[in-house]
């Protein structure tokens, strides 16, 4: 864990959500999946199926499709429709978004077994106390060491659409446009789209990020890109998280991102160099 310085239950759709408080606060935290999928048993947590408008599967979780939403979007946007949704939808003074594959944790686990590795996932216990110190909890830092955020961008994926963000961000939100550009020099930044964070933080983030999107999606067209590559909206929200913030000089807690799966960290660096000195993008996800 780290300390950085920066300048009523409800009942959903297959599931009961439960909002557990610190100091009278509720926290909700969505695990986004496009699956069926072993999951946390805090009540802290309880999962959502992202893009369920665009399938006719139902595993039994909260769906991003109810309410207000932009579910059919998911394709291009990710796990995003369900941030969207959360925004939108869940009523808390806390609301997290986390992967099913992916969970914060404090602590280190080896296993093998998906079940054995939820069960070091952040408790409620464990996340009170830091949402006492901050409004914002945020995964480690992933450092980059040999590019900055943006060449490494543009040498995995196709940059125009994070190059059209940034004209977007000079004309809308200017105040922005100064951390937007020190993505040329920055070399760590904090990924996935994982955050726990205030409701009136999210509030405003979200309207920032998503109206940065709307008018992305006007700009590029989408089906140009296959479709690993369409998904360049949850992609470039990724590095505009840190430019919200740091513009805004938040406070956060870093917590430790755990990979539930095994990664292929030999096959994930050598994609990496490859596409830095061969220029082949990324053709799928690691």
């Amino acid at each position: 864990m780290h300390l950085a310085h920066h300048s009523d239950s409800s009942r959903s759709e297959g599931r009961q959500v439960v909002a557990k408080t610190v100091a009278n606060k509720t926290v909700k935290i969505i695990v986004a999946t496009h699956k069926k999928y072993p999951m946390p048993s805090d009540d802290i947590y309880f999962p959502v199926q992202v893009g369920a408008a665009l399938s006719a599967e139902d595993f039994g979780y909260a769906k991003d499709d109810s309410g207000k939403n932009i579910s059919k979007k998911n394709l291009n946007y990710c796990e995003l429709t369900g941030l969207y949704w959360a925004w939108k939808n869940l009523d808390a003074d806390f609301i997290g978004l986390v992967h099913y594959r992916r969970h914060f944790s404090l602590h280190k686990n080896h296993s093998k077994n998906i079940e054995t590795k939820l069960e070091s996932v952040i408790s409620q216990d464990e996340l009170l106390p830091l949402l006492e110190t901050s409004k914002i909890i945020l995964p480690k830092q992933r450092n980059y060491f040999i590019e900055n955020l943006y060449d490494h961008y543009a040498h995995t994926m196709f940059v125009e659409p994070l190059d059209i963000a940034g004209k977007i961000i000079a004309k809308k939100y200017p105040e922005y446009s100064a951390e937007f550009e020190r993505l040329h020099t920055r070399k760590t930044a904090h990924m996935f789209n994982m955050f726990v964070i205030e409701r009136k933080l999210l509030n405003d983030y979200c309207t920032w990020l998503f109206d940065i999107l709307s008018e992305l999606e006007k700009r590029v067209d989408a089906k140009k890109y296959d479709t690993f590559h369409a998904r360049f909206y949850g992609r470039v929200s990724e590095l505009l998280l840190d430019v919200y913030i740091n513009t805004r000089n938040l406070k956060y807690v870093e917590v430790p991102v755990m990979d539930i799966e095994p990664v292929n960290w030999l096959k994930k660096g050598s994609s990496f160099l490859a596409a830095k000195f061969t220029g082949r993008k990324y053709g799928k996800s690691f």
